[in-house]
């Protein structure tokens, strides 16, 4: 690509990423991207076939990244022997987040896009995906402390649902109220904090 293509393309995404973040991606007008980054419409079909061509270009690799990232934390995890798995319960999730955190904010603008601005696109339910996978690890972790001899009360899967709802819902609304990165921080370590005391008590540890 040359230098004008870039020069192009970033004055596209610097449009899109304005005007997605103050109206949302469903009301989001094509036609004032076009106009605020000063091309064509032909011009612009040249780079997107279209506006969700647009808005999947800028969120894309950082959904990807932090997935990618979560679903490390989970694997690594469930791949430890049995009898490991207890003591680490919330050490590679703490790292993960921690990690996730610092992403959000080397990342911000298109992050934001992704959890506030999503609404009509595939990545609408990204919350909801980890919320999904995060049971699936959890309920695979209590078949663990059976195995090893723990006494764990059965539990409903959509009780965990909501408990990890809670979590992650929780977690991200640092990027719903633009929370400064230091608060930000402590705060999550809290909920973290707060969350893991929850699991381990119901699991009966």
């Amino acid at each position: 690509m040359g230098e004008g293509e870039q020069n192009t393309l970033e004055r596209i995404h610097c449009a899109a990423m304005a005007e997605f973040l103050e109206k949302g991606f469903r009301d989001a007008s094509l036609r004032q991207i076009v106009k605020n980054a000063g091309v064509t419409t032909g011009a612009f079909y040249g780079y997107f076939s279209s506006k969700e061509a647009l808005f999947t270009s800028i969120v894309e690799p950082h959904a990807a990244a932090v997935m990618g990232r979560f679903m490390i934390a989970q694997t690594e995890f469930a791949e430890l022997p049995r009898e490991q798995q207890p003591a680490h319960m919330g050490k590679e999730s703490g790292e993960c987040v921690e990690w996730m955190i610092d992403y959000v904010y080397d990342h911000y603008r298109p992050f934001k896009l992704l959890i506030c601005c999503s609404d009509g696109t595939p990545y609408e339910n990204f919350v909801h995906n980890m919320v999904e996978i995060e049971v699936e690890y959890t309920f695979r972790y209590i078949e663990v402390l059976k195995s090893l001899g723990h006494q764990v009360p059965e539990l409903d899967k959509e009780l965990c649902h909501m408990i990890a709802s809670g979590m992650f819902e929780g977690m991200f609304e640092i990027v719903r109220h633009d929370m400064p990165k230091a608060r930000a921080k402590r705060f999550i370590d809290q909920l973290r904090e707060f969350s893991t005391a929850g699991w381990m008590k119901i699991m009966g540890q």
